[in-house]
């Protein structure tokens, strides 16, 4: 969430960072913030002031005792009395304040990038790198969705009879594909310095508030009622959440961190041909890099992991672009965020595959993440994630982009992983 210091003593540049998303109730939102940390800090002083006078007061029954004025010692006693009473209504009133300006930080976005152009939603994002040639399919190319089929790699149907819709069931060569997936982008990001971690896929409700998604997505995630948990929409909430209350050595950073999970999302209202087959799913598996470093670091470290992406799908030969997204289009928690879509030829149309984002200290404040400085002073660090990949779309464009007559070519960089070249009808 944003620092309440920064709401307060940078309140236009924050107004005006949030009308880049189009927010309609900015205003009012950090209106009522300033409001009710006006009155807490009143409150405060009230109460200090309160404080004081009873330590003040009380120090003055010993002297009453010994000069033997009981009486107007004991109607001191009642005036103290009194007083402590005022100061815990005090103090309940100031924690009561306290927890409505925390309510409303929650619901106040990320501030964009000054770089972050404005804009309503997808259509104003600016496309900033595009890369690689569309491939010429043969006469009858097939959607994905058909292909699976054709080669009985990947079942939906199957998925619906175990769980729902939303739950693939991947099978033969479709499973294989997944895991060399899955071992190729762990192993390069190994290459890059990063540390492989596997964490639960299961949160508790303070790593969802850590991360900045409750109460945000609180509808998009599945819960278990039982047990308090949620189910992961992505794989840098436990990771980022590894740090929650801790103040790091200097020496130790930047953190790099990668991990695979399966990843849950309710996806609730999704519907239509853009959704059809493996382009959205309420499962699917993805790897995640997550970086945490400090502030002076963090657009240089954003370039680094967009450019890893980047390289990713030059290695596996599909045409991508690299968005730049603009402030209405931005996740909640961002200051900045890039999207990497992959040219699918069968469904003619970029499919997302990557977001990659700066959430500069808005996350780390949530999770009171720090690091003491050359001066001791502990300070906010900056957290960073990307897909690296998301299988879903990258099998999609994989399928589609690569069917030949003999069956579909699987990418060099794949071959030593899958140890087949072909997905054929062959098992």
């Amino acid at each position: 969430m944003l620092q309440l210091t920064t709401i307060r003593d940078e309140r236009e540049k924050v107004l005006t960072g949030l009308r880049k998303r189009n927010l309609k109730d900015a205003e009012a939102l950090v209106e009522a913030v300033v409001n009710h940390d006006k009155e807490r800090r009143r409150k405060q002083v009230l109460r200090d002031e309160a404080s004081a006078e009873l330590n003040t007061l009380s120090a003055k029954i010993g002297g009453l005792m010994k000069e033997g004025k009981k009486e107007e010692a004991e109607a001191l006693r009642t005036t103290i009395s009194g007083k402590k009473e005022a100061i815990k209504t005090l103090e309940e009133e100031v924690k009561q304040e306290e927890l409505r300006v925390q309510e409303i930080l929650y619901k106040i976005p990320n501030v964009p990038a000054s770089k972050v152009p404005s804009g309503a939603g997808a259509d104003d994002n600016l496309n900033v790198l595009q890369k690689g040639e569309a491939p010429t399919l043969p006469p009858d190319a097939l959607p994905h969705w058909e292909l699976i089929k054709k080669y009985d790699i990947i079942d939906f149907d199957l998925g619906i009879k175990i769980s729902g819709a939303g739950f693939p069931v991947y099978k033969g060569k479709g499973a294989k594909l997944q895991r060399a997936l899955i071992n190729f982008f762990l192993d390069e990001a190994a290459q890059q310095g990063y540390r492989e971690v596997q964490p639960p896929i299961v949160v508790n409700e303070a790593s969802g508030y850590g991360t900045g998604q409750l109460p945000d997505k609180e509808g998009q995630m599945y819960f278990v009622p039982a047990d308090g948990l949620y189910l992961i929409p992505t794989a840098e909430v436990p990771i980022t959440n590894l740090y929650r209350d801790m103040i790091l050595d200097e020496r130790d950073l930047p953190i790099r961190n990668v991990g695979y999970t399966p990843c849950f999302r309710r996806e609730a209202g999704s519907w239509g041909a853009h959704v059809r087959g493996l382009n959205r799913l309420h499962q699917f598996d993805k790897v995640e890099i997550v970086q945490v470093c400090r502030a002076q670091d963090s657009y240089a470290t954003l370039d680094v992991m967009c450019n890893y992406v980047q390289s990713l799908l030059e290695k596996l030969e599909l045409p991508f672009r690299k968005l730049l997204l603009c402030g209405g289009d931005m996740g909640f928690n961002s200051a900045m965020t890039y999207d990497f879509e992959v040219f699918s030829a069968a469904q003619q149309r970029w499919l997302e595959v990557s977001s990659v984002s700066n959430f500069e200290a808005y996350q780390a404040n949530r999770l009171r993440l720090r690091y003491k400085n050359k001066e001791g002073k502990p300070e906010l660090l900056h957290t960073l994630n990307g897909s690296a990949l998301a299988l879903p779309r990258i099998v999609a464009a994989i399928l589609e982009n690569n069917q030949t007559a003999e069956g579909i070519r699987v990418p060099r960089a794949l071959i030593p992983y899958t140890r087949f070249e072909v997905i054929d009808m062959k098992p």
